[in-house]
């Protein structure tokens, strides 16, 4: 597997982690991965993040979401 497909895997990945946390559907949860350019540092980071687990992950995108003010279930009602 290239590395850009390890990213988009990785990509899909948290997102599918997203929707079952926060009980959101893929549609809702790719638009807030969009909107505030999570998919972007999944893929800057991708050097580091490799090393790390999803639960890992997924805990530094909540914090960066935090970070910006983003209330995930203000964004999707």
């Amino acid at each position: 597997m290239s590395k850009s497909e390890e990213i988009i895997f990785m990509q899909a990945r948290l997102m599918r982690l997203a929707t079952d946390q926060w009980n959101i559907t893929v549609q809702k949860a790719s638009t807030i991965f969009g909107k505030y350019g999570i998919l972007e540092l999944i893929r800057d980071c991708y050097g580091m993040f490799h090393t790390e687990g999803d639960e890992a992950i997924f805990e530094e995108i909540k914090q960066v979401l935090s970070h910006k003010g983003v209330d995930v279930h203000a964004e999707v009602d």
